[in-house]
């Protein structure tokens, strides 16, 4: 009975870390595309076809990727599971604000582009 236990343990603590190696790429990634894009933006400012706060709100974003990758490298770090566990929760809800904040930034540069100030 207890080494099925243990086994269940295991799995789930493989698991969970697995998980966090996935956020570890991704967050980092999306800091990558985060700077693309503010690139990207500053171009089309540049060349007068709109002005928007949309690179401002992904330099937050990239910032807020960047704590969800950092608290997910420190959760691979710890070998003590309670904090590990918090740890990987608090970089859950930073990583799933940031994909939401990312949508919204995106919708905010196509009413930009699509509807260009006069």
């Amino acid at each position: 009975m207890k080494t099925g236990s243990r086994r269940e343990a295991d799995q789930n603590n493989h698991l969970e870390q697995n998980i966090c190696i996935h956020i570890f790429t991704v967050s980092s990634a999306m800091v990558g595309v985060c700077l693309t894009v503010i690139g990207l933006i500053r171009v089309v400012v540049t060349l007068g076809k709109a002005d928007t706060i949309a690179d401002d709100c992904l330099a937050m974003d990239a910032l807020l990727f960047l704590t969800s990758c950092l608290l997910s490298y420190w959760a691979l770090r710890f070998r003590g599971l309670r904090r590990m566990h918090r740890l990987e929760q608090i970089e859950d809800g930073i990583f799933i604000f940031a994909m939401i904040g990312m949508v919204a930034i995106c919708a905010l540069i196509t009413y930009s582009i699509a509807i260009p100030s006069q």
